[in-house]
């Protein structure tokens, strides 16, 4: 999915007022970014998206940290952990002096290190952190979430690592590695597929659901290119397969396309539609960025915070509920992550821990 050791310019409150020399972006000093999860890609991708969005803003290097905790307290809430730098698994990257610019976290694990390190760089914690916005510079969680505060700068869906010119270098990149009946496709139609979590459910009705909307796209016209997640049943990648051997449906075995180590990216550059499981905010807010229909894959369950995102998504007109597959429509991409940035940016200079620029 550069390290850079340096003093820190810290102190600087909301009151402070900004600098007033304008400087150019190459002359501004270079900042430290830390990118904190467990690891999981789900998160990584929320802080790297974060990061790489500042840093293309303003200089920065981004540290990805991927940190572990010691068994012993990762089944306790973090309430109970103490000095949470005590508890880090021999396993897990090094948190330590020298501390960064910008902190970007995720996840249940990292809040604690937040929190502790809120007094010596800007913190800035995605998801609902389940703690006081005041412990950390800012909180980014989904708008359906409804967390409320002054530090709060809700958004739709969760931040990702997308941009316009990646979706058109990688999907030029996957177009050129793709088998011959695949490549000289007219329209393409991505599945993102998932599985169960805490608020969904698998089970046959699902399956039959999402093969029978697969279909339909193929019978519309379209190619579909079909993605799975670590959370899919490997039964279900088998039946897929079975279902649709021979047929206008490429299904991503996990091996490198070419010159490239994951589609994903370049299968959303290609998309002309997006089908998408329901039950996952990152993939369904990466749907929506390329501005072309999106198409939810029912799943069993759910609940009042994931349908009022889908509310959203419709009122936004990234989703028409039972429109087809031969359907068109187009909205205003989510560009979210770029939002955010900006305002992390706006914040910093304010701060004075980068310079005002132009």
């Amino acid at each position: 999915m550069m390290k850079s050791a340096h003093s820190l310019r810290l102190g600087r409150m909301g009151g402070a007022r900004p600098r007033t020399r304008d400087v150019s972006v190459t002359e501004m000093r270079r900042i430290v970014i830390w990118a904190v999860s467990d690891g999981r890609a789900g998160m990584e991708n929320q802080v790297l998206g974060l990061a790489e969005a500042v840093q293309r803003r303003i200089p920065a290097s981004i540290v990805v940290k991927r940190i572990g905790v010691d068994k012993t307290f990762d089944a306790l809430p973090t309430m109970l952990w103490g000095n949470p730098f005590n508890r880090l698994a021999k396993t897990s990257d090094k948190m330590e002096p020298p501390w960064p610019d910008l902190f970007i976290g995720c996840g249940r694990r990292v809040v604690p290190f937040a929190k502790a390190l809120k007094q010596h760089c800007y913190t800035v914690q995605t998801q609902d952190p389940r703690a006081k916005a005041d412990d950390f510079a800012m909180v980014v969680p989904p708008i359906h979430d409804r967390v409320k505060g002054d530090r709060v700068v809700p958004i739709h869906g969760s931040p990702n690592r997308l941009t316009k010119e990646r979706l058109r270098i990688e999907g030029q990149l996957l177009k050129m590695s793709l088998p011959g009946d695949v490549r000289l496709a007219n329209a393409y139609a991505v599945a993102l597929i998932g599985g169960p979590s805490k608020s969904y459910r698998w089970n046959q009705q699902v399956e039959d659901g999402i093969i029978s909307s697969i279909a339909s796209a193929i019978d519309a016209g379209h190619h579909v290119l079909a993605t799975l997640s670590r959370r899919t049943p490997y039964e279900f990648m088998q039946r897929l397969d079975m279902a649709f051997r021979k047929k206008r449906l490429w299904l991503w075995d996990g091996e490198p396309v070419g010159p490239i180590d994951n589609p994903y990216f370049g299968m959303l550059g290609l998309a002309d539609r997006v089908l998408v499981t329901e039950e996952s905010a990152n993939m369904i807010t990466e749907a929506a960025y390329t501005g072309k229909p999106v198409h939810l894959l029912k799943m069993a369950g759910g609940g009042g915070k994931w349908k009022r995102f889908h509310e959203e998504l419709a009122k936004s007109g990234v989703i028409r509920p039972g429109a087809s597959f031969r359907d068109n429509w187009t909205y205003a991409p989510l560009r979210e992550t770029d939002r955010v940035a900006d305002e992390i940016v706006k914040r910093l200079t304010l701060r004075g821990v980068v310079d005002s620029y132009t």
